[in-house]
Formats: C-alpha cells, sequence, structure tokens
C-alpha cells in the first residue's frame, strides 16, 4: 500500500493538505490519533486490489510524542510511506490562531499558545528531522499550499520513482526552507547590469541565450548535471518520493531562472518529467 502520512504543527495547514489530496483522488482519514497509525494500515491491506493511495493527517492529540514510533511500525509492515511534515513560524502560528480564536490542543496549563507552540515543536523535532518532506507554510495562503501538494502529488498513479522539483529564487528574497539541494548561481555573469536586459526575465531566449554564451556556465553545467546524474540513483535508492533542487541568484529573475529551466530540458532528455517552479520570477 501506499502512505502518505501528513503530521506537522497545529495551525500550519494539515487539514487544508488532507482537503487537497481528497481532491486528487486520494483516501483521506482527517485528524487521526497517531497510535491508529499501524491500526489503520493493517485495516488498509485487506483492501489491496484496490491502487488508491491513502492519506493519513495526523493530528496533535495529545500523543505527539507516539508518532515516530507508530511512523517506523508502519514502515516495518511493508507499506511505502511518504512523510510530509508542515512547519510554520511561531509568530505565523499565532496569528492564525488569534484569527480563528481556536484553542491550541496543547494549550492545558500552559498558559499561553506560544508555551503550547513551542512544547509542540519541541515534541515533533523528531519527526520533522525524519520526514521526506518538509513544507514551511509561513508565508503561504491556502491556495499556495494547495499548488504545493498538487505539484508534489498530483501524479498520484505514478509514485514509483522520485519527483524531481527544479526551483529558482533569489537570494534577497530567503533561501526557500523545503528544498534538498542548494546551488548559487551568483558567479554567473549578470544580466542585469546590461540595460536592455534588464526588464527581461530568465524564461526569454535573450536572458538564456546571455547567461548560456558564457564558457563558465557551460563547465558550470557540465559539473552540475553531472552531480545530479550522481545524486538521483542514489536517491531513489533511498526511496526519496519528492527531491527539490533550487538554483538562487541575487533577485531571483534571470540567471537562476535560465538555469533551472535547462536543467528542467535537461532532465527530460534523461526520461523525466520535473516539475519547475519559479518563486520569485515575478518579484
Amino acid at each position: 500500500m501506499d502512505f502518505v502520512i501528513v503530521t506537522g504543527l497545529s495551525g500550519a495547514g494539515r487539514t487544508q493538505v488532507g482537503n487537497t489530496l481528497e481532491d486528487l483522488g486520494w483516501f483521506v482519514i482527517d485528524n487521526l490519533p497517531s497510535e491508529l497509525i499501524p491500526k489503520v494500515g493493517e485495516l488498509a491491506r485487506f483492501k489491496s486490489e484496490s491502487p488508491t493511495p491513502v492519506g493519513l493527517i495526523v493530528g496533535s492529540d495529545g500523543n505527539v510524542d507516539g508518532v515516530a514510533p507508530a511512523l517506523d511500525e508502519l514502515r516495518a509492515s511493508g507499506a511505502k510511506v511518504t512523510t510530509v511534515f508542515l512547519d510554520a513560524a511561531t509568530p505565523v502560528l499565532v496569528r492564525r490562531y488569534g484569527d480563528t480564536k481556536r484553542r491550541h490542543p496543547m494549550l492545558g496549563d500552559l498558559g499561553s499558545v506560544v508555551n503550547a507552540i513551542d512544547q509542540e515543536r519541541t515534541r515533533l523535532e523528531p519527526v520533522r528531522e525524519s520526514a521526506d518532506i518538509v513544507i514551511d507554510t509561513s508565508e503561504m495562503n491556502v491556495h499556495d499550499l494547495r499548488r504545493r501538494v498538487v505539484e508534489i502529488f498530483g501524479e498520484a498513479g505514478d509514485r514509483d520513482s522520485t519527483q524531481v522539483t527544479i526551483m529558482s529564487f533569489g537570494y534577497k528574497h530567503g533561501v526557500p526552507p523545503d528544498v534538498d539541494l542548494v546551488l548559487d548561481c551568483r558567479f554567473l555573469p549578470n544580466p542585469h547590469w546590461v540595460e536592455e536586459l534588464r526588464p527581461l526575465t530568465g524564461l526569454t531566449p535573450e536572458i538564456q541565450d546571455y547567461v548560456g554564451s558564457f564558457e563558465l556556465t557551460e563547465q558550470f553545467m557540465d559539473r552540475m548535471t553531472a552531480l545530479l546524474e550522481f545524486l538521483l540513483p542514489a536517491f531513489v535508492n533511498e526511496g526519496r518520493s519528492v527531491l527539490t533542487v533550487a538554483f538562487g541568484c541575487t533577485g531571483g529573475r534571470h540567471r537562476s531562472v535560465a538555469i533551472a529551466e535547462r536543467t528542467a530540458a535537461w532532465l527530460r532528455e534523461q526520461g523525466m518529467t520535473p516539475q519547475v517552479r519559479h518563486r520569485d520570477v515575478a518579484k
């Protein structure tokens, strides 16, 4: 059976992820207590003739310490398990709880939502460290989160190989937290300093031709693709279901976008179907 376990901090978007998986045709159980994870796995195996993947949304029911052992037990049964951990900055979670007027499930006698969040974060740290995918929703709205989930799990019928996402970003807007490999493109000549190229982006042939016209770019591409040729099979052998490779430049509009597009084209030549995200190209 194919399971995706969605866990993480309360208020970070677990229910929204569950709703999106359900829209994609998954069988989803929301707010599942951690001790029931192995039991649901046993029940699902009796229905092994169905190819429908299962999404388990694990809530903070006061037994967050039981999440990691329950996941270990499910994996030991032979199930294919992908763990998604949803994170968010504490001030963002406090604001969300203030907006919804809901009570944090771990508040108890801790006295404040901040204390409850801090305790939950500490106790879930082992789960976060072992998660296959970490999504930081601090700067996401519900539509952004939905797009991210569809990007990762949209091809629900083809999950035998690692899904590779290629991303571009600008360092001045912050390094994305939910990536596996970051490559810095700021050493390449910058089209920003060419007046007629400045308004364009790395999605245009003019910028792609400019960035690709330097021997330094060709050397970088040769070494980078050789690295990916080495790493991708290793990640597949490790059972990784998702791998995100991010290319950064200063603003995220020119060099990183052009290199990301070229890398995605190279991956397609290798028979892969990468997802492509340009986080800051419109900024």
